[in-house]
């Protein structure tokens, strides 16, 4: 891995949220407000990109002042991406009830918790709802309800799904996810207690390579920096592609560079060294 600085002017930066932008305690640091605001001062698009759905984001894009209707956030992994001045919907990859209802059942048959989000709101069948998922919906900043799934209006459409549980418990249930599950949707582990199922299109890279055609961006301009598995793909897009300090392995391995840790000032060390030097 090149811990040098590469050559480029860089007109996008895509950030992830958790273990990257935010610090340990969740914060953003004045060092990375002052990085982002003189990159966006100088015409640089700063794009949150997130397993959060856009609740969960807003706080922090208005304290980065990240609201005009030329900025942009990819949130739910790649599932959605709004224009956030006028809320549009650039890119969105919805999945259906059918969707729902198969995936509830595997989860039901595998015996760990699940939940469903969809713009408004998180869901979920289980009357003994997990911890997870009650931090999650406190995390991401939306209403939790129960659902019985025959009480589920089947009119509905979803951005994620979700398979929640105890780190060992959803690893033994990964080991035996069905065929149809992983050949019919996307699935990715974004934390040891979250495995999460989307439509096979969507993804942090996808959506993020949708969102620089539509603002007329070269892959070579875009920079993005992330530390989980769910950052995979908008590395592997970006021209500047930069792992965190903490980074698991599979991130370093595929990033050209590395900054230091979300304790030691890693994206504001990383938008110094690529955009405004």
């Amino acid at each position: 891995m090149d811990m040098g600085r590469r050559q480029s002017t860089i007109e996008l930066v895509a950030i992830d949220m958790d273990g990257t932008l935010l610090d340990p305690s969740h914060t953003l640091t004045a060092r990375a407000k002052q990085a982002i605001a003189q990159a966006r001062a100088l015409g640089v698009h700063i794009v949150l990109t997130s397993g959060r759905p856009v609740p969960g984001l807003a706080p922090f894009l208005h304290e980065l002042g990240i609201t005009g209707d030329d900025d942009y956030c990819i949130a739910c992994n790649g599932g959605l991406v709004q224009r956030i001045g006028t809320r549009e919907t650039v890119v969105e990859y919805p999945l259906s009830f059918d969707d729902f209802l198969f995936c509830e059942q595997v989860a039901r048959d595998l015996g760990v918790h699940f939940q469903a989000l969809d713009s408004q709101r998180m869901y979920t069948p289980n009357q003994d709802i997990s911890y997870y998922t009650v931090a999650d919906s406190h995390l991401s900043r939306m209403p939790l309800s129960y659902r019985r799934v025959a009480d589920m209006d089947p009119s509905m459409s979803f951005i994620k799904l979700m398979m929640i549980d105890e780190p060992d418990v959803l690893d033994a249930a990964i080991a035996r996810l069905p065929s149809e599950l992983t050949e019919r949707f996307a699935v990715l582990k974004s934390a040891p207690f979250f495995l999460e199922v989307f439509d096979h299109r969507a993804g942090k890279g996808p959506s993020l390579q949708k969102l620089a055609e539509h603002l007329g961006i070269d892959r070579a301009n875009v920079m993005a920096i992330g530390d989980q598995e769910n950052d995979l793909t908008m590395l592997q897009y970006a021209g500047t592609s930069v792992a965190m300090g903490n980074a698991i392995d599979a991130v370093k391995a595929v990033a050209r560079f590395e900054t230091t840790s979300n304790a030691d000032e890693g994206v504001a060390r990383a938008i110094e060294r690529f955009v405004l030097q």
